[in-house]
């Protein structure tokens, strides 16, 4: 299972998130508090995650901007459901629990990776994938919980400022 580690931790750099396996790193992300991207560091290849033209893409940082080898895009915005293009593997994601804001992966109606979190009062997402998908691949679907957890928040803390303001008048 993997697990992005807290900011500065495993011996990175503030602004550093460890991709932890077994409380091992194995991977580096350096995400953008307030975009949608990221570069991410998985062996000895520098990848580039970002928001390009409303997908959220993945490529080598010594690709043009414009290759995009993994990508994921909202298929339903009423259903939370999202479809993935991993290198040419299409996956559906789905929603496995609206309460804990946890995904599922599918392929051919397989299970092929499950998102959840650490819990406490931050925290962090964690992806249990199948052995076939390679590692760089389930960096992007945990940067892709990540910017998922992220935007949930912002909704909430929107609705809950329109609730107080609208409740005040």
């Amino acid at each position: 299972m993997l697990e992005l580690g807290k900011a500065g931790g495993a011996g990175y750099r503030k602004g550093e998130l460890p991709v932890l396996r077994d409380g091992s790193p194995v991977a580096v992300l350096r995400a953008a508090n307030w975009k949608e991207e990221a570069t991410a560091v998985v062996g000895d290849r520098e990848w580039v995650f970002a928001k390009r033209k409303g997908e959220l893409t993945g490529r080598w940082a010594a690709e043009p901007e414009d290759v995009a080898r993994l990508r994921a895009r909202q298929a339903s915005f009423w259903k939370g459901t999202w479809t993935v293009d991993l290198e040419g593997r299409p996956v559906e994601v789905q929603n496995a629990s609206m309460w804990k804001g946890t995904h599922r992966y599918l392929t051919g109606g397989q299970r092929i990776a499950e998102s959840g979190s650490t819990g406490g009062w931050s925290p962090r997402p964690t992806l249990d994938a199948d052995g076939s998908l390679p590692l760089h691949q389930q960096v992007f679907l945990l940067w892709l919980e990540l910017v998922l957890s992220r935007r949930n928040t912002a909704a909430v803390g929107a609705a809950t400022g329109a609730a107080v303001i609208g409740g005040s008048s």
